[in-house]
């Protein structure tokens, strides 16, 4: 396998020293090439296991192995896209892409590579604009290139559309999953939204809460393109609703009776 996660457990201590479990003996194994969607319910720790194969975060027990090397800090062989862009704002869109290449390769090498990959997203014609003139959609196809441009065997994507409104991520889908096939890279994909994992995976790792585990590993054995064939996509939406009520309910759950108490 190219990601092994391995009886993986992460403990913090809240502000009173007690221990809080954010993940649970997570075991995970991922091929090379596979798009792999991380999906459960707020406060799963789904972002902190992406955080975690990253190298941003420190695991309490139990290991992670990319391409036969345990993890053990962040690395070039592992692109991040978080859910802001993070994008110098004064930059422009070239010089964004191009700004971690700038020790590894010559200024025209890094020049030709940030077109290259400005043009897989479809910004070339807004090579010269800076962040504050382009969409929130548009920003994120940049963070995406930078990450692209690094050339890194797995792309770490957190919720990166999440906060774009339905018909931008909509079509981000579609250039994402081009992307991926051009490029064949691993990508592992955090997300809150059971419809865009169907859309995107080939598998879907269903997370439960409190503290975060694995409740099931979902192959999605539907034909691409995923919009052809919505009754097939309807029901295992259903499917995965089912599984995630219970974990649902117990967040709700949670919050009304910390509300109750504050």
């Amino acid at each position: 396998m190219f990601i092994e996660v391995k009886q993986l457990n992460k403990v913090y201590l809240d502000k009173d020293k007690k221990s809080n479990t954010v993940l649970h003996d997570i075991d995970l194994s991922i091929k090379k090439g596979e798009f792999v969607s991380i999906l459960g319910p707020s406060g799963c720790g789904k972002s902190t296991l992406l955080s975690m194969i990253a190298g941003l975060v420190g695991a309490t027990s139990g290991e992670i192995v990319v391409d036969e090397k345990k993890v053990v800090k962040p690395g070039k062989d592992r692109g991040m896209v978080f859910q802001e862009a993070a994008l110098f704002p004064w930059m422009n869109v070239t010089e964004n892409v191009m700004f971690p290449l700038r020790k590894e390769m010559s200024k025209k090498e890094g020049l030709d590579r940030a077109r290259h990959f400005l043009q897989m997203v479809q910004l070339s014609n807004y090579a010269n604009h800076y962040p504050h003139e382009l969409s929130g959609g548009m920003q994120q196809r940049v963070s995406i290139a930078r990450s692209l441009a690094m050339n890194p065997s797995v792309l770490l994507m957190d919720e990166p559309f999440g906060a774009l409104d339905e018909q931008t991520r909509t079509r981000l889908h579609g250039q994402l999953e081009k992307i991926w096939i051009d490029t064949k890279k691993t990508i592992v994909f955090v997300t809150h939204s059971i419809s865009e994992s169907i859309k995107l995976s080939d598998r879907i790792i269903v997370m439960g809460t409190r503290p975060g585990t694995i409740l099931t590993d979902i192959k999605v054995n539907i034909p691409r393109p995923r919009e052809d064939h919505k009754k097939d996509v309807a029901e295992l939406e259903e499917e995965i609703m089912g599984l995630l009520k219970t974990e649902i309910d117990k967040v709700v759950n949670e919050e009304l009776a910390y509300e109750a108490r504050s």
